[in-house]
């Protein structure tokens, strides 16, 4: 595979900014007061909103001026070709059960990726995380570092595992939410707390700031995880599954490598990769 020039891929962040930025202002401002479900996917109660079609359209039609040779695969509206080697990995709102209820935790996602759009196989190239709500903007390129606001991230080293702040979330589905629930019981008691936010890209970045120490989820898909795992690794953190196997649906651990490999080794002993 390979991967553009270091020029190239700050090129490449900067389109990820401008383009989940126009996307955040069309999902903030545009907000009406009541929000209505517009569709829904695995369950009930994972919904999409009129906002995420419209943020994705956008995002669409912006790469399509901007980057006319590059592949997009966006949570709403699928895959769509490109003849550049750059597949674009978009989530429009990220959170969407939070920007349903109001809540201030929701994000647009933008990252690009080389090769297949797979977490197995991809290379992160640049991405960005925008968090309408609160004005907060990730930013990672490899090989050029993770930021806020212009600010460069570094993970500092980590509390022992019993004084560590984790995050996680839970799928949408009863027979994984039940399993998720035996996981968390069990692993509770072993850390300092748990909080579960509801944005896995936000999550994602929190690490990399020092909002939280760890994170894990099982389930996430490739737009969660495209942005928000460049800026963890790029602030010095890692970003795997459990036994071996890459970030992905199976399951995601993120934070510093050596609480990383505590937690993995906590999941992997709780089965928390099986089931439905």
């Amino acid at each position: 595979m390979t991967v553009p020039a270091a020029p190239s891929v700050t090129e490449l962040v900067a389109v990820a900014e401008e383009v989940a930025r126009a996307a955040g202002r069309l999902v903030h401002d545009g907000r009406p007061e009541t929000v209505g479900v517009a569709a829904t996917k695995s369950s009930a109660v994972d919904v999409v909103t009129a906002m995420d079609l419209a943020s994705e359209d956008l995002v669409r039609r912006t790469l399509a001026r901007l980057r006319p040779d590059d592949a997009v695969l966006g949570e709403e509206g699928g895959s769509t070709a490109g003849t550049s080697g750059v597949t674009w990995v978009v989530d429009p709102i990220d959170g969407t059960v939070n920007y349903l209820y109001g809540l201030p935790a929701y994000a647009v996602s933008v990252a690009a990726v080389a090769g297949d759009p797979d977490p197995a196989t991809w290379t992160v190239l640049a991405g960005c995380v925008h968090a309408p709500a609160t004005g907060e903007t990730w930013t990672a390129a490899r090989g050029h570092g993770a930021r806020l606001d212009g600010r460069p991230l570094a993970l500092t080293t980590a509390p022992p595992l019993d004084r560590c702040l984790v995050g996680t979330g839970f799928g949408y589905v009863a027979d994984r939410r039940r399993g998720q629930a035996r996981v968390l019981a069990a692993l509770l008691p072993q850390v300092r707390d748990v909080r579960r936010i509801g944005a896995a890209a936000i999550d994602l970045c929190q690490v990399a700031t020092g909002r939280l120490d760890l994170y894990y989820e099982r389930g996430l898909q490739p737009w969660d995880l495209a942005a928000a795992s460049l800026v963890v690794q790029e602030a010095g953190g890692v970003v795997q599954g459990l036994r071996g196997a890459p970030a992905g649906s199976a399951m995601t651990v993120a934070g510093a490598a050596a609480r990383v490999g505590e937690l993995t080794t906590l999941l992997e002993d709780l089965d928390a990769d099986t089931g439905p």
